[in-house]
């Protein structure tokens, strides 16, 4: 570990070397808003982030969120199967529960498991994805231990006129997609409404070895689980002359995913929607409000060969007032409340289904010449839990040609969900803690015209970290500490556009049980991921390496996962104008691997897009 820290840090320096003899004429970075809740650009951002684009997504061609995230600084992925089913997200090896999934402002993530369904998010409504690494609790409150990820739905053009668009797709073991959609909008209003759909028959999600019968899955179901998604959104806007700014999106994904568990059930029937609305205007000329309000519904009935067996259903509903206070050129003061009430309803028995938060948080962004400084503070009050508070600090300095250096510090907490508290039948712990967090990291980044790189490193402490034992019932490890390492760089060489990412990482058990200094679950300590893309004029290649080390499946650490390492290719055609053919063969050499013990994935596939985008 010690020696690829040192060759990671290497490496760094020499992107470093290069980019000085770069042109000192930075492109225009893109503006962020959930790494400080208020608008800045990447380059001023003091965390870590990364964002994507709807034009990297239609680069990449990926057929899942989970396939568009996999592999990027920190982001290790799980999955039950092929696509559709159940998965869990890593964020700098912090638990799945961990990460904070917002979807144009509004929380999503069942209120019983406390994990996003980010398997059953539909790619073709997505416009930008903006994901930000270390503890936000201090400006979100619950759950952003390991960070935070934003989606942002497709919207409107401003310039005018309707914008059509018409997507199908067609590729291995029955897989169809396809979106079809309508956009408009001139520089007061804009709207969007698109309708989307994926289908394909799947793979057996789980194996069953004659050695050891109903491992894993506990069942034996030697068949294909299909997966099908249905999708829809709406979202629009009017902006009067005054800067005044009224907004509202909807987001609605319903799915059917078949699974290995029978009797206790082998298809769930999965409903996810989100709705919010914002408004925006200015009392003064240095003082901002938005007023934010929310509702995310995350519903599943099961199934066991179509007899219907349990249902449980979620809703979060949620407002927020934000002020923000320009005190001067390049000083910032933010003061804000958020609110929050989840209810649960099952026919499970829980000794408790509802909760509210609220949370008052101020913060504090200024640059003085060189040097940067943001100062946040947040107090919570759970109503199960009582009140937590949480800070945060980071400073960064701007060098010469582009190179910044930053460090920072915050805390975070995480309230056990319905789920580890209250589950029957011996899978509940009613005197689980709440889980708090310190991190602390230093940042090396430069940004150039063509060239840009970034080195982060951290380390995380975990305090009643909750963990499921070997008999599946939660319980709080006292200590866990995580150190890492993320490198990311791109450039153009030879006409190739390169991104390249790596994660070294040490998420290790420190609670002095027999267990102490095993890898906590499922989290693999190094990945990478390279990718490479060039136009040839009405033509597109690219590819994409992923590679992942080996990982444990349980807290002893006897079920050991391999590495293992895919490649993808990809290829474009604009054939006419406004129209494009896309073909992207994925795990290409048929790597076969499991992320999850006993659950398989999908080898080599095939997949063929042809798209319509005027004027894109």
């Amino acid at each position: 570990m010690k020696k690829t820290l040192l060759a990671a840090a290497l490496c760094g320096s020499t992107f470093a070397a290069l980019a000085a003899d770069a042109t000192d004429t930075a492109a225009l970075a893109p503006v962020i808003v959930t790494a400080t809740r208020t608008a800045i650009t990447v380059d001023d951002a003091l965390s870590s982030v990364t964002v994507i684009t709807r034009e990297d997504i239609d680069r990449l061609q990926p057929v899942s969120l989970i396939d568009l995230l996999q592999g990027l600084p920190g982001v290790s992925f799980v999955q039950s199967g092929g696509l559709g089913q159940q998965s869990s997200l890593f964020l700098r090896g912090t638990n799945s529960s961990h990460t904070l999934l917002l979807i144009d402002g509004v929380r999503v993530g069942t209120v019983s498991a406390g994990i996003p369904a980010f398997d059953q998010l539909p790619l073709d409504q997505i416009e930008r994805i903006e994901v930000v690494r270390g503890p936000r609790s201090s400006l979100y409150g619950a759950d952003a231990i390991g960070g935070v990820i934003q989606i942002f739905t497709r919207h409107g053009p401003r310039n005018g006129g309707l914008a059509p668009s018409l997507r199908l797709g067609t590729g291995s073991r029955g897989y169809a997609d396809g979106q079809v959609g309508l956009a408009g909008g001139d520089a007061h209003a804009w709207y969007n409404l698109s309708l989307g759909g994926q289908y394909t028959r799947g793979i057996n999600a789980c194996r069953v070895g004659a050695a050891e019968a109903f491992a894993g899955c506990f069942a034996d179901e030697p068949d294909a689980d299909a997966y099908r998604n249905r999708n829809a959104l709406a979202n629009a806007g009017y902006r009067w002359d005054d800067g005044t700014e009224l907004a509202a999106s909807w987001l609605r994904s319903d799915s059917r995913v078949e699974f290995d568990g029978a009797p206790y059930g082998n298809q769930h029937h999965n409903l996810q929607q989100v709705a919010g609305a914002r408004l925006v205007f200015d009392p003064l000329s240095a003082w901002k409000v938005t007023l934010a309000a929310g509702q995310s519904l995350d519903q599943q009935r099961t199934y066991n060969d179509g007899t219907f067996v349990r249902y449980g259903n979620s809703r979060r509903n949620e407002a927020s007032w934000q002020n923000d206070l320009a005190l001067a050129d390049n000083q910032l003061f933010t003061l804000g409340v958020d609110w929050q009430q989840e209810h649960l309803s099952s026919d499970t028995g829980y000794l408790a289904d509802s909760r509210d938060d609220t949370g008052g948080y101020v913060q504090y962004q200024g640059s003085f010449g060189r040097q940067q400084m943001q100062l946040s503070l947040r107090r919570d009050d759970n109503q199960q839990f009582g009140g937590h508070t949480t800070g945060a600090a980071a400073w960064g300095y701007a060098f010469d040609h582009g190179l910044k250096l930053s460090a920072s510090w915050g805390s975070a907490f995480h309230a056990p969900t319905f789920n580890d508290l209250y589950y029957p039948y011996g899978s509940g712990n009613p005197d689980l803690k709440p889980e708090t967090s310190r991190s602390a990291e230093l940042g090396l980044s430069q940004q150039q015209a063509g060239w840009h790189w970034a080195l982060n490193a951290y380390q995380t402490t975990i305090d009643q970290l909750i963990s499921l034992d070997a008999n599946y019932f939660p319980r709080n490890i006292s200590r866990a500490r995580i150190r890492g390492l993320e490198a990311q760089a791109g450039t153009t060489l030879g006409g190739w556009r390169v991104e390249g990412y790596l994660t070294l990482q040490r998420p290790r058990n420190h609670d002095g049980s027999t267990n102490d200094g095993h890898l906590l679950p499922r989290r693999p300590e190094r990945t990478a991921r390279v990718e490479l893309d060039r136009r040839f004029g009405a033509f597109g290649l690219g590819t994409t390496v992923l590679a992942a080390g080996a990982r444990y499946d349980d807290l002893a650490n006897l079920h050991r996962l391999g590495g293992y390492a895919t490649t993808d290719l990809r290829a474009s055609y604009a054939f006419a104008r406004d129209w494009q053919l896309e073909a992207r063969l994925a795990n290409v050499f048929d790597r076969r691997y499991e992320t999850v013990y006993y659950f398989n994935q999908p080898g080599r596939s095939w997949y063929l897009t042809v798209r319509y985008t005027p004027g894109g």
